[in-house]
Order: C-alpha cells, then structure tokens, then sequence
C-alpha cells in the first residue's frame, strides 16, 4: 500500500497526471502492487510561490524539469527491486511526461503494518 506523493516544478495538470500514471505503471509492474492500490498527492510548483530547490549532487545535472517522488511503503522490499523501480519510474516518466531521467528524483521511505490506517480509523494491516 504505498502512498505517493510528486512534486513538480511549472507541472501542468496534464503533466502531473502523467507523471502519477508512470509511478503508478512502475509500481504495478516492479513491485506487484494491486492497480487498484492508487493513492497520490500530486503537486505542480509555479516557480515564485512555491518552488523546488534542486543541485548537481552525484555529478546529476537537474534542471527546472525536476521531479521529486516520494514513496512510502511497508518494508520488506530487496535492494534489486527498488532499483528496477526507480528504473522504472524514470523510463516512464519520459515515455509519459517528457521527464528526462536526470530530473527524476526518487526517495522510498519504509515503515510498519501497523502505521497504516486507510479508513475508518482502522490499522488494515495490523488488526488489533
């Protein structure tokens, strides 16, 4: 059950969504995770009210055409997996919204069964 959130700078509507669909493609794809499983916070930043800040860390030269991913998931996936995952995220990422690759920024943030609750103030995952 991950949650995602994507922050993009000067993303339109049309941009953000394909750049949630290529997270969404490449978590199904790597990772099993049920395509029903869709939970996204998808967020454009004009430049001036809000923005984000990006350097040449790694030798990766970004540019304004960045995109940070967060990913928060269960724990338990293997190294191998995330990086076809991040892998993934940046192919799609191009083929939908025209994202080079060196501006996808990927981070996966792990936790417990039990810090989850999707509803009724309920832990799914860790029923007491």
């Amino acid at each position: 059950m991950p949650l995602v959130r994507i922050d993009a700078l000067r993303a339109d509507a049309e941009r953000l969504d394909a750049l949630g669909r290529a997270v969404h493609d490449a978590l199904v794809e790597t990772l099993g995770i049920p395509p029903d499983d869709h939970f996204q916070i998808l967020t454009g930043h004009d430049g001036h009210r809000s923005t984000l800040r990006h350097g040449d860390y790694l030798g990766v030269r970004r540019d304004d055409g960045i995109v940070y991913v967060m990913i928060v998931m269960r724990a338990g996936r293997a190294a191998d997996r995330k990086r076809a995952l991040y892998r993934r995220i940046a192919e799609l990422a191009e083929e939908y919204a025209g994202t080079e690759p060196r501006n996808v920024f990927v981070t996966v943030v792990e936790n417990q069964s039990a810090d989850w609750s999707l509803g009724h103030g309920e832990a799914q995952y860790a029923p007491g």
